[in-house]
């Protein structure tokens, strides 16, 4: 554990991976395995941004005739409950954590400020990343490369419920095959569902590795910190 790959990181997590088996809501002992992880990671002095997802409680329209502007608001909105969750459960480990959203909720969150942010990490806090970009139209993908860029990530993890990146969906194609690196090119030329086109965009831009990997166990995280082979790598190369 001593061998530290990434000093600063952007740990991804998808809504759907807060809510374990049950597919909706929230499932603290999920929550709780995951900030077990986190904690072990803070204290070898990783430092730590997040943005999670909000598709437990919210997924879009959901084939309705809503608004998209207000469906993704209500998304923005679920997102803040997960930080509110992930917050707790990693303040009951005594882990320092901020949550700052992208839209003012001063009485639960600070607003987010660049370099506020960057001192909470410099002192060993857990930033949390909530309401999205704070704009309609925009994933917690591409709140996740953005924030990553603001915060000078070394590099995007990206948590799924499947273990990289693949041809072809796995769980439906026996023969799909599973990549261990691939460049930002090569994500966007194949239309491989790693990260949305943009957010794969802007990291591309601004040069930042997206590891893929799977949640099914949290020790993941831990490996890819240190740099474990594990998941497939996006990057430049």
């Amino acid at each position: 554990m001593n061998n530290i790959k990434y000093k600063r990181i952007m740990l991804k997590l998808s809504g759907e991976a807060l809510s374990g088996k049950n597919g909706y809501g929230i499932d603290f002992e999920v929550v709780k395995t995951i900030s077990k992880e986190i904690k072990e990671l803070v204290d070898i002095g990783v430092e730590i941004g997040a943005v999670v997802g909000g598709g437990n409680i919210w997924r879009g329209r959901n084939g309705e005739d809503m608004d998209r502007t207000t469906a993704d608001y209500m998304g923005m909105l679920a997102t803040c409950i997960n930080a509110l969750a992930l917050q707790d459960s990693l303040e009951q480990l005594g882990v320092n954590t901020r949550v700052q959203t992208a839209i003012e909720m001063k009485e639960i969150a600070e607003p987010f400020i660049r370099r506020r942010a960057m001192r909470h990490l410099e002192k060993g806090r857990v930033v949390i990343f909530a309401a999205g970009t704070g704009n309609p139209y925009f994933s917690t993908d591409t709140t996740a490369a953005l924030r990553a860029a603001e915060i000078e990530a070394d590099v995007i993890l990206l948590a799924k419920k499947v273990d990289g990146v693949y041809d072809k969906d796995p769980h439906k194609y026996s023969d799909a095959k599973k990549f261990e690196k691939l460049s930002y090119i090569d994500v966007l030329d194949r239309g491989l569902q790693v990260m949305d086109s943009t957010a794969t965009s802007l990291c591309m831009d601004n040069n930042i590795p997206i590891l893929v990997f799977g949640l099914d166990s949290p020790e993941n995280i831990k490996k890819a910190v240190t740099g474990e082979k594990i998941g497939t790598i996006v990057s430049k190369e």
